[in-house]
């Protein structure tokens, strides 16, 4: 397959990377959540958040580099604001 799909790119201290499992949840509940109303859009709303979750903690946790796991923290903190909004509407 080529570098790029193994490690990343730059090769020697990778920034980007091709999607990994919870980012690929992530991305196709968005969609779901996009074109779905209802019931079914708060599930996918859930399912994308969880794998934006999933993805990021291991960014955090795991990153091959200070970049990659800041965007694990950026990640997760984009997922506490979502939650937080969604509670302060809850509350009113």
């Amino acid at each position: 397959m080529g570098e790029w799909s193994e490690r990343g790119w730059p090769p020697d201290s990778p920034l980007f990377q091709p999607p990994n499992p919870p980012l690929i949840v992530a991305q196709a509940g968005f969609i779901l959540a996009w074109v779905t109303r209802g019931p079914a859009r708060l599930v996918a709303q859930i399912a994308s958040l969880l794998g934006l979750v999933v993805w990021a903690w291991w960014e955090f946790t795991d990153g091959v580099n200070w970049v990659r796991r800041l965007y694990g923290v950026a990640g997760l903190a984009y997922v506490g604001a979502r939650i937080g909004l969604a509670l302060g509407r809850r509350g009113r």
